[in-house]
């Protein structure tokens, strides 16, 4: 067995205008003060890291490696969750995903589709200088309005969209092919590739690319009352990337999965701080672990309560607590009788 390596943090959420969110240096100190051992960098957000230049000089990247290792911290991973969303966007969230991109793109989905190709193969020739194996995303989406059969879907319209979104990939996971690094998508609502069916329809529709893997985070599971640790033993062998995230889920008589257009705080399913929802990370590190997983496990902070600089600082201790040294002996070697292949005979009366 191999260990998981941790705790590590994903940026996204702390980056802001204000010391010490808004460098890369001073967010560094700040991570590494708290303990942590690893960052995932969120690719689009310029105060902390710009991938166009990352893409085109192997001597920025190297600069930004040199800041992280000042701190004692790794690279986990790249994301380009916003990017990768918009490498797909169905019509009807043309307006709602336009603040993913930059302006000029606004009003114009095939040109900001064209980008958001053009940043996920800036990724992967980033990804490749800084050495990275894994990358972090999602895969958008052309059928999620559709996701409720309701109206009735026409019959191959499933089909069709993970064939277009199969189409619109190839040639991104060819890149990270390439680049010798892993995509791990995070399976999550809003996105086509959103649980394991979906993921094996993805698959299909891309030939079964090896470079399409899973960025596992349970807590979408739980919000979408899927059985996450039976997921782990069917999906184990995609599983190269994972968001330590808690949830909780408690229906009324009032709501249930789809949470009725409600706040975040009044919803069903919301995210926590890890320990105050409701999933159990003992067996998912010990599945992890069991199956021989030694990426990242790494913090993504979307508590709808607690403050996100308390959540960070909770969140170190948590994943040490869950991190597991594989045992490098069976419990019952104390009374091991050795190989002997004529005992053997004996005990099965051959």
């Amino acid at each position: 067995m191999k260990e998981i390596k941790g705790p590590s943090i994903f940026l996204a959420q702390f980056a802001g205008d204000e010391a010490p969110f808004n460098s890369l240096d001073s967010i560094c100190k700040w991570a590494s003060g708290l303990g942590y051992k690893g960052i995932q960098m969120p690719s689009w957000d310029g105060r902390l890291f710009d991938l166009e230049k990352a893409a085109k000089s192997a001597d920025y990247c190297n600069d930004v490696l040199a800041t992280l290792d000042k701190y004692g911290l790794s690279m986990t991973e790249l994301s380009t969750h916003l990017q990768g969303q918009l490498v797909a966007v169905n019509p009807a969230y043309d307006v709602m995903f336009d603040g993913f991109a930059p302006s000029q793109y606004h009003g114009n989905p095939s040109e900001r589709t064209e980008w958001a190709i053009q940043q996920m193969k800036y990724a992967a020739t980033a990804s490749k200088h800084m050495g990275l194996k894994t990358h972090a995303s999602f895969s958008g989406a052309l059928l999620w309005h559709t996701f409720y059969p309701w109206p009735q879907r026409p019959q191959g319209l499933v089909e069709q969209g993970f064939e277009a979104l199969g189409q619109r990939w190839l040639p991104i996971l060819d890149a990270f092919d390439d680049a010798d690094c892993d995509i791990c998508y995070e399976l999550h609502p809003g996105e086509d590739l959103h649980d394991g069916i979906t993921f094996e329809m993805f698959l299909a529709a891309t030939g079964d690319h090896p470079r399409a893997n899973i960025l596992y985070d349970p807590s979408h599971f739980v919000l979408q009352q899927l059985d996450y640790l039976a997921f782990i033993d069917i999906y184990h062998e995609r599983i190269k990337a994972f968001h330590v995230k808690d949830a909780e889920f408690n229906p009324s008589g009032k709501m249930g999965v789809y949470g009725g257009y409600q706040s975040w705080v009044n919803r069903p399913g919301r995210f926590r701080s890890l320990g105050d929802g409701q999933i159990d990370f003992k067996a998912i590190f010990s599945k992890l672990t069991a199956y021989g997983f030694d990426g990242w496990a790494t913090l993504e902070w979307e508590c709808c309560i607690k403050h996100p600089e308390d959540g960070a600082k909770e969140g170190v201790d948590f994943i040490k607590q869950h991190l597991i040294r594989p045992t490098e002996k069976a419990f019952d070697d104390f009374a091991d009788g050795g190989a002997d292949e004529a005992l053997n005979k004996q005990i099965l009366g051959l």
